[in-house]
């Protein structure tokens, strides 16, 4: 039949080419290079399989789909995303399917993992065989040109210019964090009404990393001072909310945009660029200040134009405030419906109240509450702030393990293909954490029995609440600083805390799919988690105080 029809057609077609000399030569041109293409993209497959072959690479168990070009895998996702059900549906693909995985939307195949060794891999000795990939375009509209939408020498550039920034000197007293903590305590109630923790430490978090970068905060958390932080709180959040949408698509990032996007962007552009306006116009310097505005000086002296600096500012205000004040709010979540260990978080720190600890309280007298730290250093576990990221590789590559019927095989990686990791599941891996894994039990990490302590690599990369390797959080002792002072002091103040009631009805558990399409999803945690570029409480930290 073909043979018939392209007969039908060959005397026509001979007959254009010959009468038109122009479409001649461009079909010849594009045949060309469909034939170059072609051939480009055959000799790297072939030289794929033979970097498989020579390290015994075998492809991970695969998440299968019901639907042609796995949609159903992207419906089950805003499924669950929008019944805040996210991280529970991809804990159990891992615990159904495997600690690797290889899934594939929209024909693409990727691979999603919970391995230490992988992570090591991707983020410290195969470093420079990963990338961002498409993480730049999905985020640029909003963050800009900053370290965390940049690869390569840029992003080294501006590591090397950010790490001095974050010296213990520039908060070793903590001062930097009172006057919000005041602020903070000024709005909770004190005789037991309800109040919302989590709305209240975004502000904080917003206020505190305002005046670290700034040298002058938003001040959210005093009543008639800052209208326009708050507006750029909201508008920070709905293009965050955005970039999630986008980033879900990969490929198809650009179908989700539009005026809303764009105008929320446009305003929290705006807010930054008033700000520097507002300093380039003080020209206040370190001499006379006493080096308040070290972080902002020190990146405006680095910057080539106001966008640029705008971008580095956005990037890690996005990272000092949203980071923080998750981790705060899951501590007092967890503290609240753990009365056993708030009593015993209660009394080390009356403990230390009869030496140093109060609102003068150093970075040494924060490191001397060593269950505190266990506290913080749970919550991250069971709920880190960043609880899934993503990779690109930039040249073919392997993962050391995960491949195969019995998931020890290397795993070959091509070029342009996504490796997720998802530490939210990893730190609940039993065989890592112990049958308890799942529980909120801050001992734990006194105890030397439990596995992760007993294999090199697991210590090191089987928990990873501040990411590894050269791309480690900058910003994480800041972080654990700025909550473990808050903590103290709202504990301080408040000897008696509670958990309030939900103002929702009562939210069944979101039904899913295992990769056979047979088994329900169940319930893992009460919590149900929003997910923007952090993993928040879906339904806020509603609680009581007393003082």
């Amino acid at each position: 039949m073909a043979v018939v029809v392209f007969s039908d057609l060959y005397p026509i077609l001979s007959n254009v080419l010959v009468q038109r000399p122009l479409v001649s030569s461009l079909v010849v041109i594009a045949l060309t290079f469909c034939a170059r293409s072609a051939f480009t993209a055959f000799r790297a497959y072939q030289s794929d399989k033979e970097i498989g072959r020579r390290y015994g690479c075998l492809p991970p168990p695969r998440l299968r789909n019901a639907w042609p070009w796995g949609i159903d895998r992207l419906l089950q996702i805003f499924q669950a995303d929008a019944s805040h059900r996210l991280m529970e549906l991809f804990l159990f693909h891992f615990q159904d399917v495997g600690s690797t995985l290889e899934q594939r939307f929209l024909g693409t195949p990727a691979y999603g993992t919970i391995e230490p060794r992988n992570l090591e891999a991707m983020l410290s000795s195969s470093f420079a065989d990963f990338g961002y990939g498409l993480r730049r375009q999905i985020f640029f509209p909003l963050l800009g040109d900053g370290i965390f939408t940049q690869d390569g020498p840029p992003w080294k550039h501006s590591r090397d210019l950010l790490r001095p920034q974050f010296s213990h000197q520039q908060y070793q007293n903590l001062t930097i964090f009172k006057e919000h903590v005041d602020n903070l305590i000024a709005c909770l109630p004190g005789t037991g009404e309800q109040v919302d923790l989590q709305s209240l430490f975004f502000r904080f978090t917003l206020d505190t990393t305002s005046a670290f970068l700034f040298g002058e905060s938003t001040y959210t958390l005093k009543e008639g001072q800052s209208v326009t932080g708050l507006e750029f709180a909201t508008s920070f959040d709905t293009a965050q909310d955005y970039v999630v949408k986008r980033f879900r698509l990969l490929d198809l990032y650009w179908l989700i945009g539009g005026p809303k996007f764009h105008q929320a962007c446009a305003s929290a552009h705006e807010f930054i660029d008033k700000i520097i306006k507002r300093r380039q116009r003080k020209d206040l310097g370190l001499d006379d200040q006493g080096g308040k505005y070290l972080f902002f000086d020190a990146v405006a002296k680095d910057s080539t134009n106001e966008e640029a600096l705008r971008g580095q500012l956005l990037n890690i205000l996005l990272a000092g405030r949203d980071t923080t004040a998750c981790l705060l709010s899951w501590t007092f979540h967890l503290l609240v419906c753990h009365p056993r260990v708030l009593l015993r978080l209660h009394e080390e720190i009356q403990m230390m109240a009869n030496g140093s600890a109060g609102p003068s309280m150093s970075r040494d007298d924060i490191k001397r509450m060593p269950y505190l730290a266990n506290v913080l250093k749970e919550t991250l576990r069971l709920f880190p702030s960043v609880p899934v990221n993503t990779r690109s590789a930039t040249r073919t590559t392997i993962l050391p393990t995960g491949g195969g019927p019995d998931g020890r095989s290397p795993v070959l990686v091509r070029k342009g293909q996504n490796v997720a990791y998802c530490v939210y599941a990893m730190h609940r891996r039993k065989d890592l954490y112990g049958d308890d894994a799942e529980d909120f039990r801050p001992e734990r990490w006194d105890s030397e029995d439990f596995s992760l302590k007993n294999h090199t690599v697991h210590t090191s990369w089987g928990y990873l609440p501040f990411n590894g390797g050269p791309r480690v959080c900058l910003g994480q002792d800041f972080g654990l600083m700025e909550a473990s002072y808050a903590t103290v002091r709202i504990l301080q103040t408040f000897p008696r805390i509670e958990a309030g009631v939900f103002d929702r009805p009562q939210v069944q558990s979101w039904q899913g799919y295992s990769s056979h399409h047979t088994n329900a999803v169940h319930r893992i945690a009460k919590e149900r988690q929003k997910m923007t570029l952090v993993m928040s409480l879906g339904d806020g930290c509603p609680v009581r105080l007393w003082r």
